[in-house]
């Protein structure tokens, strides 16, 4: 310490403001006049002065050398970058944290306060970023337990340190969104709330990828799952990884055992949207699995195989462009356009800038480059795709001859030009290698993967549906996975069966079904066809025709028949329970429900009403299972009733998740009325879940939902203690049936009493 003052002594200004900050520091000592010197070279006098004083407030806080040691570091960067105007709001809000619990907090807000600043580069939303971490000190500190001024923020160090990365992925508006959203749900949950800050949870990186810009891969996953299946015929899983906290480097498209890997956004670039960006991806790795072959790599330099593997893009990418000429375009407006001098060899390795040259200029007829070599090589390339598709080793042929013909001893130099090289929608080609001796990297690669629980699911991509929170009164963001898949099919025969079984109550339901059928009738006239001829029109044009004008050909007529107009999804709870013998009876819950909905669909359809029916249970939040056992436009025939006759029942049930499947089905209707029927046996319970009252909750907000979308939501409720909850959940549309043997009876006269 005394030789950092004895230093400092030897220039009279430094001496002077050193005295003026009345520090101990001997780390403070150690960089203070080269601070100093900066900041006289950046301030005037005024801001100098300033400058040293609010170092000399913080050095007095009693929190060490740290928060002393930051400011004077980082603050030259905070007012150039939004102005030394500033530095009272920081000190103030500094300030405040001291006299608060969180004074801890104060050195990662001055660490990262620079590349803040940086980020947002304007006095006004550097203030709007202080304003929101007022606000979360605020409403989080002192509020755990119910005790006040006693425990600090735990949320607000993490924020302050995730700030910088936050910024680089959100507006300030969504930064408030995604704060607001921590401080509703996690305020009096401490540790939960320092998760949910440094990003730790699954609702913290959910909030933030849906404040972030661009086109989230969960918003577009089932279009491009029909992308793939529909034009390239390919079926295989599109499994996301994340794009948001890999700093170091951002992972890049790829495909093995368990799918095609693609990133969870994707922005608009270029005049082409997120979407079509998703589909480049798409496009160009069914092109490697549809053409390419591994390649044996154990003989080949980095250099040889780098070449290989642009040659080899370009190829999948030209067979692409034959079979759908349009993603030239994309693939165009994609592909950087190097300048064909901005690599100096002199002092630089410029392989992979030549390589993108010549990757560009496979692409593009008007690329404009000049050089002989690569005009020579891009009429070779198309020569060899011009009479069949050549194959991989033919092309690698080519590209080894290029690398051999352009190398220089500059390639081998560590710095690499790499602007206006990187071709994002392209993936990473390990599936262009084999190596006879295994590293490790090349074995696990190689190696055969076995599928997690859970990853041998098939069929659509699941839907994602927000769950509501009454807790904390908000949606917790695409919160469940609803999978969808056909009901597999039993024997029809049984179906037909249960129908024998009640012929009498069949009888009785037919003669009420011919008492609602509508029988009035309207005309429609003025129709080119029709059922009849309209004499009156028919007369008209005649007498027209005969007098020499142009006649009506309209002359015929139609009917309608004028009455309902009705569309009904019957939704039935497939939970474990229904295995369970029916009271005062030899049949299981499941066993009499397959009746009552066999003459429920008997009855609908000799009504003519458009029906659906689903089933569902549930194994957590992450697997919601809504199988298809009747659509709107499916008859009543031998196909519905084989998957009717092996319906089965297992797991639980997450109620709101199914019913606003249920809805999204419904709501597309054109039908006057809608009506989605509930079928089950208990109350909403899953084994993820141990409030039973949460999804009760969420049950009653989904039937809310479905209200504004004008879809009547009416319960069914087997349950004999079902009035403790069903009334909360569905108002005064539900039932319970005491005796659940006369269930066949009573579902399609519920039926009737509603639509009548």
């Amino acid at each position: 310490m005394a030789d950092a003052r004895k230093t400092l002594m030897t220039h009279p200004q430094v001496q002077s403001y050193w005295a003026t900050m009345d520090c101990g520091f001997a780390q403070v000592a150690d960089v203070f006049e080269e601070c100093v010197y900066e900041a006289l070279t950046t301030f005037r006098k005024d801001e100098v002065d300033a400058y040293i004083e609010a170092a000399r407030v913080l050095g007095k806080l009693g929190r060490g050398a740290e928060p002393v040691l930051a400011f004077l570091e980082e603050w030259p960067a905070v007012a150039n970058a939004a102005g030394n105007a500033m530095l009272p709001a920081v000190m103030d809000f500094i300030k405040a944290m001291q006299k608060s619990p969180n004074s801890k907090a104060i050195t990662p807000f001055l660490q990262t306060l620079a590349a803040v600043a940086r980020r947002l580069q304007s006095r006004e939303q550097l203030q709007f970023y202080i304003d929101i971490a007022r606000d979360l000190m605020t409403r989080t500190t002192g509020s755990i337990h119910g005790h006040h001024s006693t425990f600090p923020s735990p949320g607000l160090p993490e924020f302050f340190e995730q700030a910088p990365r936050l910024l680089n992925l959100l507006a300030m508006a969504g930064l408030k969104n995604w704060v607001e959203y921590g401080i509703r749900n996690y305020s009096h949950h401490p540790e939960r709330q320092e998760e949910y800050f440094s990003l730790k949870l699954a609702d913290s990186r959910a909030v933030l990828q849906r404040e972030r810009h661009g086109t989230l891969f969960a918003d577009v996953e089932r279009s491009l799952d029909l992308y793939l299946r529909a034009l390239w015929r390919d079926g295989d899983r599109l499994v996301p990884y994340s794009t948001a906290f890999d700093e170091l480097r951002q992972p890049i498209p790829y495909y093995d055992a368990l799918g095609l890997r693609v990133p969870d956004v994707c922005d608009d670039a270029n005049g082409i949207s997120g979407l079509d960006r998703y589909r480049a991806v798409l496009a160009h790795m069914v092109g490697h699995r549809r053409w390419s072959d591994a390649q044996i790599a154990d003989n080949w330099s980095p250099f040889q195989r780098m070449a290989v593997e642009f040659f080899e893009d370009c190829r999948v990418e030209t067979l692409l462009i034959r079979e759908y000429p349009g993603l030239r375009r994309i693939f165009l407006a994609l592909h950087p356009h190097p300048v064909e001098d901005a690599c100096d060899p002199e002092t630089t390795s410029c392989l992979r800038h030549r390589l993108a040259m010549l990757s560009r200029a496979f692409l593009d007829p008007v690329h404009g480059y000049a050089d002989p070599v690569l005009l020579d090589y891009v009429q070779r390339f198309h020569d060899a795709l011009a009479t069949s598709t050549s194959s991989t080793a033919d092309i690698a042929s080519l590209a080894l001859s290029y690398v051999a013909k352009t190398r220089r001893q500059s390639d081998q130099f560590a710095k690499v030009h790499f602007d206006n090289t990187v071709i994002d929608y392209r993936d990473d080609n390990r599936q262009l290698w084999k190596f006879i001796e295994e590293g490790d990297e090349e074995e696990a690669f190689d190696a055969e993967r076995k599928l997690e629980p859970g990853e041998e699911l098939r069929g659509l991509p699941p839907r994602h549906y927000h769950e509501w929170d009454s807790a904390t009164q908000t949606y917790r963001p695409d919160w469940t996975s609803v999978y969808e898949s056909l009901h597999p099919s039993g024997n029809a025969a049984d179906i037909d069966k249960l129908l024998q079984k009640h012929a009498a109550l069949a009888k009785q339901l037919k003669r009420l079904l011919d008492l609602l059928k509508p029988q009035d009738k309207v005309r429609i006239r003025y129709q080119e066809e029709g059922s009849e001829l309209d004499l009156d029109v028919a007369i008209r044009s005649l007498i027209d025709f005969k007098g020499g004008a142009t006649p009506d050909t309209r002359i015929n007529m139609s009917h309608r028949t004028d009455g309902r107009d009705i569309s009904v999804l019957l939704l039935v709870d497939l939970s474990e329970s229904l295995n369970e013998k029916a009271a005062g009876s030899q049949q299981t819950i499941l066993q009499l429900s397959q009746e009552a909905v066999s003459l429920l669909a008997w009855a609908i359809d000799c009504l003519g009403d458009p029906l659906a029916i689903a089933g569902f249970h549930s194994n957590t939040r992450h697997e919601v299972r809504y199988q298809h056992i009747k659509g709107f436009s499916e008859r009543w025939d031998d196909t519905v009733k084989a998957r009717l006759a092996a319906m089965q029942a297992g797991f639980s049930t997450r109620m709101g998740a199914a019913l606003r499947n249920a809805g999204h089905y419904l709501s597309s209707r054109q039908s006057d009325k809608k009506i989605l029927l509930l079928l089950t046996d208990g109350a909403p319970a899953d084994i993820d879940v141990i409030d039973p009252n949460h999804l009760r909750a969420d049950a009653r907000k989904a039937v809310e939902e479905l209200a504004t979308q004008g879809i009547t939501t009416f319960c069914l409720s087997l349950d004999p203690k079902a009035d403790e909850y069903v009334r909360e959940i569905f108002g005064n549309r539900w039932r319970v049936l005491d005796r659940i043997e006369r269930l066949p009876e009573q579902l399609p006269m519920l039926y009737l009493s509603l639509t009548r």
